[in-house]
């Protein structure tokens, strides 16, 4: 999206071959931007912030809800209408925690009661404002941000719990002046809407978030051993591996690399976990930094000698499906003893058992009952499994093929 609204051209390496991403290169396409595709290379040559043509139709952002509410900031800006739609499950999720903020620096977005399609109605004088979010949500933090690069002033948006800051670095990395105060809890970003793009080369490292499928499936498996190159180690996103070093997962980083003001490094993890003295507690503001992974946590939590207890995750449930009822229904399929709270769950150590299990159309749930069969006995059958090609196309023959 950066790219597309930057003047001059952007090569971007490593890209993602996921349904999310090509959700977003359709809409930018249908948006007039020029995208060339090598591989798992994409070349962007951008149109600048005002270059963005009216679509024909609507613009169908998949089940990608990062390409619905980052894009929603930036068509608040154009002086055309747009509609953004999406499937079925997308059109479940809340959008009125982008819409208020919009609607407060001038936007005017109609709704179904809050939800998607969204008309976004081109042609308004956008002002800066001063957010706080009232959801830890990086998300909401980034169209706002986007938002100002169209506004009059500044804008700024108050964190009271940080959230991941991929979109802070790339739009320094565009050249964009975004100003960090870290004096409150979460921080307060600044952007300006006299701020212009400039295209500029970058390779993405791994996703963090899907190589921690492989990390929790190797911790949990004595003497495995697996080694992931490149991955991202943005300090935003990476409490995984804290969480995993806690209860015993022997983790090294191998390399220095990064790009774009991204760290990264090769992973190194050897299987076995450690002794527990008791429950392992996630809750309070490493929650927004594990949001992703909470569902493979569970499964981890089935291993751990006292196991594993998720609190202030309520999120959750307005993610691609509800995966604190995903869980813990499907938990309980497989032979684990685990409890629902409103705001997340208990998995106590438990013998798993083969049984047929839902993805609930949900990617993470499907991936997760994969690492979930290699550690039952028996055979395990994922009902919707295709759906983990919506962030990890290939993912079980990837799995498949690091399992002897």
């Amino acid at each position: 999206m950066l790219a597309a609204i930057a003047n001059g051209t952007t090569r971007i390496d490593n890209f993602a071959t996921s349904a999310d991403c090509a959700s977003t290169l359709d809409c930018l396409r249908d948006l007039g931007v020029e995208i060339h595709r090598e591989g798992n290379s994409v070349v962007v040559n951008g149109v600048g912030k005002d270059g963005l043509h009216p679509p024909d139709g609507p613009l169908d952002c998949g089940n990608s809800g990062t390409t619905m509410r980052l894009m929603a900031g930036i068509l608040a800006g154009q002086t055309f209408d747009s509609v953004l739609t999406g499937d079925e499950s997308l059109q479940k999720r809340p959008m009125k925690r982008v819409i208020e903020p919009l609607t407060q620096m001038g936007a005017v977005i109609e709704s179904n009661e809050g939800k998607a399609p969204l008309t976004i109605h081109g042609g308004q004088d956008l002002t800066g404002i001063e957010y706080q979010t009232p959801v830890a949500s990086a998300q909401v933090k980034s169209c706002v941000l986007l938002a100002g690069l169209y506004a009059k002033g500044e804008t700024f948006v108050v964190e009271t719990t940080p959230t991941r800051d991929h979109t802070e670095r790339l739009l320094r990395w565009f050249g964009v002046d975004v100003a960090t105060d870290s004096s409150s809890t979460g921080g307060k970003h600044t952007v300006s809407g006299a701020s212009a793009l400039q295209g500029r080369d970058l390779t993405i490292p791994g996703d963090i978030s899907s190589a921690a499928f492989f990390l929790v499936a190797a911790a949990c498996l004595p003497g495995s051993e697996i080694t992931m190159p490149n991955v991202g180690i943005n300090p935003t996103r990476s409490a995984i591996l804290d969480v995993l070093k806690r209860v015993g997962a022997q983790i090294s980083p191998v390399a220095d690399a990064g790009s774009a003001g991204e760290p990264a490094d090769s992973i190194h993890i050897s299987g076995g976990l450690g002794p527990q003295d008791k429950t392992l507690v996630l809750d309070g503001p490493i929650i927004a930094n594990l949001i992703d992974e909470i569902p493979i946590l569970a499964i981890l939590g089935t291993q751990l000698e006292q196991g594993i207890e998720i609190r202030d995750a309520a999120e959750l449930r307005v993610k691609e499906s509800d995966r604190i009822l995903a869980v813990v229904e499907n938990l309980k399929r497989i032979g684990a003893t685990t409890t629902e709270f409103p705001d997340g769950f208990k998995v106590e150590r438990s013998d798993l058992k083969g049984a047929t299990v839902d993805s609930f159309g949900d990617h993470r749930i499907a991936m997760a009952f994969g690492v979930a069969g290699l550690l039952a006995d028996g055979e395990t059958e994922i009902v919707g499994a295709e759906c983990a090609d919506i962030s990890f196309p290939g993912f079980f023959e990837t799995l498949a093929s690091v399992v002897k």
